[in-house]
């Protein structure tokens, strides 16, 4: 029997599913790794209806999208997931950050510091091609691969994943920026919301 995701309505316009990817394999997994259930948000901002990753998005993102545009923001040309699959379905616009390599890019390029729709602000993050994303109206900021929400808590991605010639050091430095921000909630792509916290939770990860 196929299981279908099940929303969860972290605030008032916030909302979260997990669905496994389809490529995951054991390999993928372990300390250094990521599980195969992945993470995808949506934020309901009023005209616009804006979805985070998106992978297999249930019926009721559909109910939510009615009257409104959809935009799917990436914080990754990699992390793409179902996004093509909602331009036919939703006819949503798709967003992911500039500097990936030519074969990851989908959609409309952002840079950092952008202002995209919603009111999301792209913030950097770990890879060329990657970004975090802040949404104000809920303080709370969307990861890609940077940070990651293991069993023992919010952590930066494993020195295995760090490009060529990066240190934790210069990790720790690029987001350092972050702790500036009112942060009430984290949201990683892989393991679960932080919203309980999240600043203290942040700030953990990044000096670790």
């Amino acid at each position: 029997m196929r299981k279908f995701p099940i929303v969860e309505q972290l605030r008032p316009g916030l909302f979260t599913w997990t669905a496994p990817h389809p490529d995951w394999t054991p390999d993928e997994g372990g300390p250094e790794g990521w599980e195969q259930e992945v993470r995808s948000y949506a934020y309901d901002a009023g005209d616009r209806l804006v979805l985070f990753d998106p992978i297999a998005p249930p019926q009721r993102m559909n109910e939510e999208a009615a009257g409104k545009d959809v935009v799917v923001l990436l914080t990754c040309g990699w992390h793409s997931r179902s996004a093509r699959d909602l331009v036919e379905r939703l006819g949503a616009m798709i967003h992911s950050p500039a500097g990936g390599s030519e074969d990851e890019m989908v959609g409309e390029p952002f840079a950092l510091g952008d202002e995209l729709p919603g009111g999301v602000v792209a913030k950097a993050a770990l890879f060329p091609g990657e970004a975090l994303l802040w949404v104000p109206e809920h303080r709370a900021l969307v990861a890609g691969d940077v940070l990651i929400h293991r069993d023992d808590g919010l952590k930066t991605a494993p020195d295995s994943w760090l490009p060529e010639g990066m240190t934790r050091d210069d990790l720790r430095a690029s987001l350092r920026p972050l702790l500036e921000l009112p942060v009430e909630a984290v949201l990683p792509t892989h393991g679960d919301p932080i919203t309980y916290q999240a600043r203290s939770a942040l700030e953990a990860a990044v000096e670790s």
